[in-house]
């Protein structure tokens, strides 16, 4: 007599509330109440949730820092017929949150991965933003360092999609500094902070604006956040991509080695590199 092969489980990828908690699903609430187990990020932060709409799935910690090797045993009980949802702390499971890899690893395996739509504050803030939403970007989290931050904005100079990044309330100022001496004040940036929540808040202005009203105010550097930031003007005019790509070069020699900054200048503005170094080579006689 042969033993039947129980057939593979389903990983849901479940979408949760980033502020009010009405805005959890019907089809989330039913599929997190059926199934064997939820990988929650932080399963602390989750419980409120789940005790709210009387979720009493057992639940099992993924978060970035077990990551990989979690994914073993959650692979394991899939492949034995057991269903499992992921769900981070808030929104959309992936998006700047953990899950890639288990992801990654049971669709490889022929495993069926569900997705259940809900909140994402990036694409909640483009909504409201009054900024162009036919085309944009997703950058996640801006990086912690000035300098590497900096070079991110540096790449956005020609980037004529809207560009949305979450950031830290203790680094917000920081990044606007950033963002005002690579960009200057010349672009609309809004601020979504606190998104579904009592303390909700959607701010426009320019750098310099949003500078002002943040140290003035510091409530403002609270919550969660999301920044969004307005695209490059596409048709540009000759002088002024001259003093874009004299701008650039003038940061980079000044920070970096002339190769490395005439590489990364390249990349940047797509001038051809005989031009861009020769540039260079007059730049640094000036310094």
């Amino acid at each position: 007599m042969t033993t039947k092969k129980p057939s593979l489980g389903t990983l849901y990828i479940v979408a949760t509330p980033i502020g009010n908690l009405q805005d959890m699903t019907l089809r989330a609430i039913n599929v997190l109440k059926t199934i064997d187990y939820i990988a929650a990020e932080d399963t602390r932060h989750s419980l409120p949730l789940l005790q709210k709409f009387n979720i009493h799935t057992p639940t099992i910690s993924l978060h970035e820092y077990n990551e990989r090797e979690r994914t073993d045993e959650l692979l394991k009980r899939l492949k034995q017929g057991q269903s499992i949802a992921l769900i981070s702390d808030a929104g959309t499971p992936l998006i700047s949150d953990p899950g890639y890899f288990l992801v990654h690893k049971a669709r490889a395996l022929g495993i069926c991965v569900v997705p259940l739509p809900g909140a994402c504050a990036a694409i909640t803030a483009l909504c409201a933003a009054g900024l162009p939403t036919d085309k944009f970007i997703f950058e996640g989290f801006l990086p912690v360092k000035s300098k590497l931050r900096q070079e991110r904005f540096q790449a956005f100079l020609h980037e004529s999609r809207t560009i949305i990044f979450y950031e830290a309330p203790r680094r917000i100022l920081e990044c606007l500094v950033d963002l005002q001496n690579v960009l200057g004040n010349e672009r609309q940036i809004v601020i979504a902070r606190e998104l579904t929540k009592i303390f909700e808040i959607i701010h426009t202005g320019k750098a310099n604006e949003l500078l002002s009203w943040i140290k003035e105010d510091e409530n403002q550097r609270r919550g969660e956040m999301v920044v969004l930031l307005e695209g490059a003007k596409e048709n540009k005019n000759a002088e002024e991509r001259e003093q874009i790509i004299e701008h650039v070069l003038s940061i980079l020699l000044s920070e970096l080695p002339l190769k490395q900054a005439v590489d990364l200048t390249v990349k940047i503005t797509r001038n051809k590199k005989n031009d861009i170094y020769n540039r260079a080579l007059h730049i640094r006689q000036k310094i």
